[in-house]
């Protein structure tokens, strides 16, 4: 039975003068992309076509322009090269196209083929926050803390971007300035596979059948790409056609082991130098609203989860990463019918042997979610619907649940009239987090004066929170333009739910 709801108190929000802004220096190298291949052998031949001294004299001058903005700036033209180079016409020799040319024009040639973007240069909003895994250093009473952040640069693609800071013991923040550079990670090509889930995922999107089979049984029960590689090429040489795209199966085997890879970035590297920008088809348009949890196993271990949404321009779905050292990500799929819409949100522990998850499956209220396997999830069972007038358009949870003495604490977040969105709170029962045990009558925060000014007006909206002391501590976007924080103490919070 829910507790009674008495209290429609308002809460004393403390906001501070912290705002995250978008940089838009802050840029990284991308690969410059053309459709046909004519097109990349008619800017290899005018590059072939320059003069030596041209040739000198130009890269010099780029050098010179971008260095300060990028680490070892010739070693990315010499990769960018190496990955066009197929697009050389033969060598007069007959030899390897690339032997009769300097290392000035490689450099220059692959410098056609990036160019600089602005991972933030539309807005920096919807923060999750964390102990940070290193609090060497601090006096009594600091915590420092990590954030991810949701890059949005040119076409509203979105992507990860972290930052660090220190809460005093006398609820000061403070945030550690960001790295110069901007650097995307080493992509793992060769990830291994569990060919079980594989198998059970592939099921689920429809694939099961003969052929599927077929290629499963030529695979180790665990595989890399390279593996499934070949078993798809084996199965289709007794077809007509060999190429992935022409068989739909193949081509959809293909897909969803691409969407399963690794990551990983120099162990000197700052964090808030790393960037993660999509990598997948189903990423093509951003990587959204990551939800980060520090999730204590039950070995005593603290694996770093985070739920996100993935999307391709037409389809969101939730994914999730995992890593121990915020240096090497693993991204995998989330599966089973419970693994659907928008706003999954992890327990940060087990509850009664099982993984625990919030979800939205309607994309109009909260269901929670068990398994004994984090990559799947089967039954759901809705727990709380919009009651309120500030929350009537839908509702969704703003991040992992935080656990108080008196039970759950869920941020949440409430869609209104003329679309604002506000910030609420819920209160779940420790033992069975299925029961709604408080909730709050009024916002815990509404957008006010210049918060409702942005590329999206009238949206307060966070990924998460945590508890120092007595404090809530709030990171939120501020209509998805930047990042202010906010202090609640977490007694009044609580008291209000009473």
């Amino acid at each position: 039975m829910k507790r009674p709801l008495l209290n429609s108190r308002i809460l004393t929000v403390r906001r501070t003068e912290i705002r995250l802004a978008p940089d838009q220096s802050r840029v990284v190298l991308r690969h410059l992309r053309f459709g046909t291949d004519e097109e990349y052998v008619r800017i290899i031949r005018r590059a072939l076509a320059l003069s030596e001294a041209d040739v000198h004299r130009t890269l010099n001058r780029v050098l010179a322009e971008f260095s300060s903005r990028h680490r070892q700036l010739s070693d990315h033209f010499l990769t960018r090269f190496r990955h066009v180079e197929q697009f050389l016409p033969a060598s007069s020799a007959g030899g390897p196209a690339d032997s009769d040319l300097s290392e000035d024009r490689k450099q220059l040639i692959g410098s056609y083929f990036l160019f600089e973007y602005s991972v933030e240069s539309a807005g920096l909003f919807n923060p999750s926050i964390i102990p940070h895994p290193d609090q060497s250093g601090l006096p009594e009473g600091h915590l420092r803390f990590l954030l991810s952040l949701r890059s949005t640069g040119e076409g509203h693609l979105s992507s990860i971007s972290f930052r660090s800071g220190v809460i005093d013991d006398r609820r000061g923040i403070s945030i550690d300035p960001p790295a110069r550079f901007l650097t995307e990670p080493e992509l793992i090509e060769n990830p291994s596979y569990h060919k079980t889930l594989f198998g059970r995922k592939a099921a689920e999107l429809g694939l099961a059948g003969e052929w599927t089979d077929h290629v499963l049984d030529r695979l180790p029960d665990t595989f890399t790409l390279t593996n499934l590689r070949d078993s798809l090429r084996d199965a289709l040489g007794a077809t007509a056609n060999r190429r992935f795209e022409d068989h739909p199966i193949a081509e959809s085997l293909w897909l969803l082991a691409k969407c399963n890879y690794e990551i990983c970035f120099p162990p000197e590297q700052d964090l808030s130098e790393c960037v993660i920008m999509p990598v997948t088809p189903l990423q093509s348009n951003g990587i959204e609203d990551v939800r980060l949890v520090a999730h204590q196993e039950e070995n005593g271990q603290t694996i770093y989860y985070a739920t996100y949404t993935a999307y391709d321009g037409r389809h969101v779905l939730p994914q999730l990463f995992t890593t121990e050292d915020f240096r090497h990500f693993k991204f995998t799929t989330l599966n089973g019918p419970g693994a659907k819409n928008k706003g999954m949100a992890l327990f940060p522990r087990k509850i009664n042997g099982l993984y625990t998850m919030l979800s939205r499956q309607d994309g109009d209220s909260l269901f929670l979610t068990t398994s004994d396997n984090i990559h799947f999830w089967s039954e759901t069972r809705r727990i709380i619907e919009p009651v309120y007038p500030w929350e009537v358009v839908k509702m969704g949870n703003c991040g992992s649940p935080i656990e108080t003495k008196d039970g759950w604490l869920v941020l949440s977040h409430g869609v209104g009239p003329l679309r604002q969105y506000c910030l609420g709170a819920f209160l779940l029962d420790r033992n069975d987090p299925s029961r709604v045990i408080g909730r709050l009558r009024e916002p815990l925060m509404r957008p006010e004066g210049i918060e409702r000014e942005g590329y999206v007006p009238n949206v307060l909206y966070t990924c998460g929170a945590l508890v120092h002391g007595d404090q809530l501590i709030l990171p939120y976007g501020l209509s998805d333009r930047v990042t202010g924080f906010a202090l609640i103490s977490l007694n009044e919070i609580l008291a209000s739910m009473s």
